[in-house]
């Protein structure tokens, strides 16, 4: 009996070792996006369904970024909600000093048309706006945001890992915060107040 306990316990020192300096736990595609240098943000104009649109039309306002794109089945709602829930808590003063930038990272799929429709649906104050895959890569580099084609099953039926931080720019056009995904509405106008021009 004794002799089996042994084995028992050598096994089971040996799976324990394994766990501990060997195993990796499977992760979510989310998390196999790669790394980035440290973002730096900076000015950019991209097309939105009224034409051109820079980040520097909106200096004296804070500008919240964050970049999905419309077929996203939960990351990217979840988020614009939680923005929309704080806009709505926003009277008409505070909203002129607040605007949403929605930078789709599927140009391919997402028309300009499209996208307003999306953005409006979950509030006025919420753009959408993209450009070539080219420009949209250097953007989403320059602020941190990761972002590539998942499985692909045809040419436009596909899904797109990507980061779901929001980016705060203030008043003056820099980069100041980044807000964790589905930063809830009360932390996102806690931001907005902290940046905006009283």
């Amino acid at each position: 009996m004794n002799k089996y306990l042994s084995l028992l316990i050598v096994i089971l020192s040996v799976a324990c070792l394994y766990v501990l300096f060997f195993w990796q736990p499977a992760i979510d595609s989310h998390s196999k996006l790669p790394e980035l240098s440290k973002p730096m943000g900076g000015d950019f104009t991209l097309k939105t369904v009224s034409g051109p649109v820079s980040l520097k039309d909106y200096r004296g306002k804070v500008v919240l970024i964050y970049f999905g794109y419309t077929m996203c089945p939960d990351i990217c709602p979840t988020n614009l909600a939680m923005m929309s829930n704080a806009f709505n808590q926003m009277n008409d003063d505070e909203l002129g000093k607040v605007q949403g930038m929605f930078v789709s990272v599927d140009p391919q799929r997402d028309t300009l048309e499209r996208l307003q429709e999306y953005t409006q649906y979950f509030h006025p104050s919420i753009m959408g706006m993209s450009s070539t895959p080219e420009i949209i890569r250097e953007l989403a580099d320059r602020y941190g945001a990761a972002y590539q084609k998942a499985e692909q099953k045809t040419a436009t039926n596909y899904s797109v890992d990507h980061s779901s931080e929001t980016y705060v720019i203030d008043p003056k056009g820099n980069l100041v915060e980044r807000l964790p995904h589905a930063a809830p509405p009360a932390e996102i106008l806690a931001a907005i107040k902290k940046y905006s021009v009283q």
